[in-house]
């Protein structure tokens, strides 16, 4: 190819926006050629290769963008170690129809059993998708509300969080939320309602939440707005942390029992 024909055609890939093919013309040219492709699959194979950096990129970006606080995967779920759970239902939760419909998803469980890990599994899974998602811890989630509230942006925060396509919250339940800190969730759930889908991990079972929220009347509203379109998945079993501890002798089996009876939901 002549200098004046190269870059006439990187200028306009660049025009197009075609970043993937524009660097790799040659490499691509040359491809082509070994293989012998007749134009249409030329055509493709070029098509092919730009789709793919493009999602490359996308994916990357809403990786960074979700601020997952580790990288987990299904793939690296240890599902014999949580034998109440079933693997068909969790991949079918990978497929994202739930995320798709708005729909809302609870992992409820010990500490300890996996939930977070599989809230950061689906959420990267959403992304590979094509959903946009957002990861916060319950207390990080308060803060935000808590200080926009305080500072007269409580209704731009709520904007900004019903952006994203999915919202994981992760440990809701671990601290009780004050009433004003309840109020201030329950708009967030109802802005997001039949609109965004909600993934939220917690050690309480739903009928606790009364507790977790200090009212038992704002907790149904919350609840109500949650379970309409919903998955609940609970999980009972050992912690992964505790069982390791417990078996290199480092905690009293008897008491680690009874903890984590007390624990289940």
């Amino acid at each position: 190819m002549t200098t004046i024909y190269q870059d006439r055609l990187e200028h306009l890939l660049t025009r197009l926006k075609l970043t993937a093919i524009r660097e790799r013309l040659n490499n691509l040219l040359d491809e082509v050629s070994r293989k012998e492709m007749n134009f249409h699959e030329a055509l493709s194979y070029f098509c092919e290769q730009e789709v793919a950096h493009k999602d490359e990129r996308r994916i990357s970006m809403g990786m960074s963008i979700a601020k997952f606080p580790f990288t987990r995967d299904l793939d690296n779920f240890d599902f014999k170690a949580q034998p109440s759970l079933d693997p068909k239902q969790i991949h079918e939760l990978a497929t994202c129809r739930w995320v798709g419909n708005g729909d809302a998803l609870l992992l409820l469980g010990p500490p300890g059993v996996g939930k977070t890990h599989l809230a950061v599994a689906l959420g990267r899974e959403a992304i590979k998708k094509g959903y946009s998602v957002c990861f916060l811890t319950a207390t990080g989630l308060l803060t935000q509300l808590s200080n926009a509230h305080r500072e007269g942006r409580f209704d731009e925060k709520l904007i900004q969080l019903s952006k994203p396509k999915l919202l994981i919250i992760d440990e809701l339940g671990y601290l009780p939320f004050e009433r004003n800190a309840a109020n201030l969730f329950f708009q967030l759930i109802s802005k997001r309602y039949e609109k965004g889908s909600i993934l939220a991990t917690s050690n309480r079972a739903i009928g606790e939440w009364g507790m977790v929220f200090g009212d038992a009347i704002m907790a149904t509203a919350i609840l109500d707005r949650l379970l309409h379109h919903s998955h609940v998945i609970t999980i009972r079993g050992e912690s992964y942390r505790l069982k390791e501890k417990r078996k290199s002798g480092l905690i009293n089996p008897e008491i680690f029992e009874k903890k984590n009876s007390d624990l289940q939901v």
